[in-house]
């Protein structure tokens, strides 16, 4: 459906992977090795991003060179950090290889992803800017069955809006995460099944720092249907998660089963444009909002563990001024309904507005400009807003 097949956010390459469409590698090297059967998929790009914030998040944070809603100041801290910040960084740079090789059992294929936001390895913003690479995505498949670290099959990745921003809408589902999945074409597009990795995130009495139990005992369990419809795409998934706590501090022991359903769709508008959304609702969307958001769970005084309505999405429209030049606008949100007795520190919602105009000179190359308002609103009242301008240039190879 896209126009150009290299958006600014490139959250994942689309090829040599069974889970999506083929336009994103056009311009990555593909060769055949010698007296093999296995070809070799090599590509990634290099991005600059410019940005001027209202705010600041604090030195070397990460806070002022990606959207980051947990990071947004709040109530009397808000003020200690009305500041005006500039930042320039090159951390979104991004390398993959992927193969794919024929077997009697269908195709194999590999792929591995990573960008430079990883550990800053004791460099800084002062002298060398070493930030670490980090492994985005590592994954395998032989016919229908894959495995490795991806992302979440509740989620549709193809479906995110085109923004400058890395950190992108706050109201999309955003996990990467180790899993086995099952993926089976049909007539009408795909179903999946997948079980993986859990992690229980918990508020806690007393706390604004949300708490990890480290306790589980079940795998996540998701289910999607992809399939064509009247001018798009679209998905549904669910999710089904045990959140568990036992732990001596704080003194806990519980478990509550928990789910979501999440719909996306893509819709063509015209000869270009398209209009984009995602829908999330549940009681243990949790650490699936975009940014780890919102808790899975909630304990009480007598350390019993608590679920809570919780709702996300976006809608996001981009339009094509010229076949070169484009925007999108995007608006999105979270929220959820917290238990009386949370702590006034913890996250209950949060919003957020994109605006952008990017060209595309060519096609391997992306200059563009975004400007950005977003909001943060803790259980007790107290929120906080940020206000960010940011300019990026990416080249792709």
């Amino acid at each position: 459906m896209n126009a150009l097949p290299s958006p600014f956010r490139f959250r994942s390459v689309l090829v040599a992977l069974p889970l999506a469409g083929a336009s994103a590698l056009a311009h990555a090297a593909t060769f055949k090795l010698p007296d093999s059967d296995t070809s070799l998929t090599v590509g990634g790009y290099v991005k600059l991003d410019a940005i001027r914030s209202d705010k600041s998040a604090g030195v070397d944070s990460v806070g002022d060179q990606q959207l980051n809603p947990n990071l947004i100041p709040v109530g009397a801290s808000a003020g200690a950090h009305k500041t005006d910040q500039v930042t320039f960084h090159a951390r979104q740079s991004r390398l993959f290889f992927g193969s794919t090789t024929p077997t009697s059992y269908g195709e194999l294929k590999t792929y591995i992803e990573g960008d430079f936001f990883g550990d800053i390895n004791s460099a800084n913003e002062s002298s060398t800017n070493g930030n670490g690479f980090r492994v985005r995505l590592a994954w395998g498949s032989l016919g229908n069955f894959g495995a490795g670290q991806y992302w979440t099959n509740l989620m549709n990745q193809d479906a995110y809006p085109e923004t400058v921003d890395f950190g992108g809408a706050v109201g999309e589902i955003f996990v990467r995460q180790a899993q086995v999945r099952w993926t089976q074409p049909v007539s009408f597009g795909d179903w999946s099944v997948s079980a993986e990795n859990p992690e229980s995130v918990l508020a806690v009495p007393g706390s604004a720092t949300t708490f990890r139990s480290d306790s589980d005992h079940v795998p996540d369990l998701t289910a999607r249907v992809k399939f064509a419809g009247n001018r798009g795409t679209y998905t549904l998934g669910v999710l089904a998660r045990q959140v568990r706590v036992d732990a001596a501090a704080p003194a806990a022991k519980d478990a509550r089963w928990g789910g979501a359903i999440a719909a996306t769709g893509i819709i063509a508008v015209g000869e270009r444009d398209d209009l984009r959304f995602d829908l999330n609702a549940g009681n243990a969307i949790g650490r699936y909002q975009n940014g780890a958001f919102l808790p899975d769970g909630y304990l009480d005084a007598d350390g019993q563990l608590q679920l809570a309505q919780q709702r996300s999405g976006f809608a996001a429209y981009r339009h094509f001024w010229t076949p070169t030049l484009r925007s999108s606008v995007v608006l999105a949100a979270a929220e959820s309904e917290p238990p009386a007795g949370t702590f006034g520190a913890i996250n209950k919602s949060d919003r957020s507005q994109h605006l952008n105009l990017i060209w595309s000179p060519v096609k391997q190359v992306n200059l563009g400009g975004e400007v950005i308002h977003a909001r943060r609103t803790v259980t007790g009242g107290d929120s906080g807003t940020l206000n960010r301008l940011q300019f990026a240039a990416q080249y792709l190879f």
